[in-house]
């Protein structure tokens, strides 16, 4: 009897430790996803549309660039493909492992920002500091130049019934 006494109380023991340590784990992700980078926490909004649960700041930046996700901007680090830009509405702040949207400029390095897997696999609107960040115009490149031409082969295709390969 006081083996199975002492064995539940391990039990119990072990299992409060693992899940504070899953807990913590949790914690450490959010805070050094922002450490050293002032934001607040903003308004959480919907998941975007077409992205996976789980790590898709480039998908939910380029469904919000471009209407809908693009496969290529899903890694934060292709986006420094896109050529430097100033900081003005819709531009995309990018660092390693992570993108934003800007939608305002509210000045001394601080941007009003779309940010999908802001932390906790949320999509938040919310001030968030430059620091750290590089500005890119994903609009004034090979890539989105591409991007475009894939939405006139497809309209093309679609009203001609022609098929066509991929982009």
């Amino acid at each position: 009897m006081r083996k199975l006494i002492l064995a539940s109380i391990m039990l119990v023991l072990s299992l409060g430790y693992a899940e504070a340590k899953s807990h913590h784990r949790h914690h450490s992700h959010h805070y050094s996803h922002h450490r050293g980078h002032g934001y607040d926490s903003g308004s959480i909004v919907a998941h975007p549309a077409g992205c996976p649960r789980t790590s898709f700041c480039g998908c939910g930046a380029s469904a919000k660039i471009f209407g809908h996700p693009v496969r290529d901007l899903y890694l934060a680090s292709n986006w420094f493909r896109f050529p430097r830009a100033a900081a003005a509405p819709g531009m995309a702040a990018v660092r390693s492992h992570h993108v934003f949207v800007i939608l305002d400029v509210l000045g001394g390095g601080m941007v009003n920002a779309y940010d999908a897997n802001s932390g906790g696999h949320q999509t938040r609107v919310h001030h968030i500091s430059l620091a750290g960040y590089t500005v890119v115009n994903p609009h004034g490149s090979k890539v989105a130049v591409r991007e475009r031409r894939h939405h006139v082969r497809i309209a093309h295709s679609h009203h001609h019934r022609v098929r066509y390969a991929g982009a």
